[in-house]
């Protein structure tokens, strides 16, 4: 098992120095108790300005695989496992609403007395940093929020449960998921998909079953949300990078995101969809690049 972890971290860091030019860094695995559960996070270490990275609904730390090293001698980085998500734990109440997720990223940028934060977030982890830097202006240095804006409609929060229930059902072995990955998840590096089936998936108990490592109930939180009371109160450089063949942000709120942030880039990337990070992972680490500058 050990060997098989390390054989796919060394993949995914040939990837990126062969693909984004980028050095293989190491990181280590800690965990912090916030707001009563353990929170595991990746701590790709350095002296740098703190990056912390939020993915989204579903997902793992381990989806920035391929982006942490790239910044890691710059920043210090923190790709975090979210509530429910991962290796940190399940909350027991069943609480994944945007504001629980917000107050695990309060507790852990006061624990470890971060300034000037520098926050990336993909899908649900972008909601998260897009509040916490309304509500912390003083802490955030930059703002990076990856395919959505303030708000969550029904139709998107009904999407996610049905995707829900039916990968709930599971897989036999982790091959059987990995080409589960490859048949639907367009244009994606393999190294990459083999990665987040390996660290985002577990057996499951009852059944030996393959599963996604993420607390079923929290769908429960997966409910239409209107954040544009905190994004009106982002003060520091905030840029959305949207998927060109993505509908959650319409042309219609990139206008209001225009008209209410004095210092705000949007970019499309043509032609992705959710996850622009692991659709087109080159391009997007130049836009990241150019934005951190």
């Amino acid at each position: 098992m050990v060997a098989a972890r390390c054989a796919l971290v060394c993949s995914v860091a040939l990837f990126c120095v062969a693909t984004l030019k980028a050095q293989p860094a190491k990181y280590e695995d800690r965990s912090l108790q916030l707001n009563g559960l353990r929170i595991h996070y990746q701590d790709w270490m350095g002296d740098g300005q703190p990056f912390i990275m939020l993915h989204g609904i579903g997902r793992v730390s381990h989806s920035f695989d391929h982006v942490a090293p790239h910044f890691a001698s710059r920043f210090h980085v923190y790709a975090i496992d979210m509530r429910g998500h991962g290796d940190s734990g399940w909350s027991p109440e069943g609480a994944y609403l945007v504001e629980d997720y917000v107050k695990d990223l309060e507790a852990f940028v006061e624990q470890l007395n971060l300034r000037n934060v520098v926050l990336l977030g993909n899908s649900t982890g972008g909601r998260v940093v897009q509040v916490y830097a309304g509500l912390h202006p003083e802490r955030v240095a930059k703002l990076i929020s990856e395919d959505v804006g303030p708000e969550r409609t029904n139709e998107i929060a009904s999407a996610f449960a049905r995707r829900v229930e039916q990968e709930d059902k599971g897989w036999a072995n982790e091959e059987e998921l990995v080409q589960s990955l490859l048949r639907t998840g367009g244009k994606v590096a393999e190294p990459l998909q083999r990665n987040y089936a390996h660290f985002g998936s577990k057996l499951r108990a009852s059944d030996g079953r393959l599963v996604w490592k993420r607390d079923p109930n929290l769908v429960k939180g997966f409910v239409p949300t209107e954040l544009w009371r905190f994004v009106t109160k982002i003060q520091c450089p905030t840029l959305y990078i949207l998927g060109g063949a993505s509908n959650i942000v319409p042309p219609e709120t990139q206008a209001k995101l225009k008209q209410t942030l004095s210092n705000v880039s949007i970019i499309t990337m043509p032609g992705l969809g959710h996850y622009p990070h692991i659709k087109s992972p080159e391009a997007y680490l130049e836009i990241l690049n150019e934005f951190l500058k």
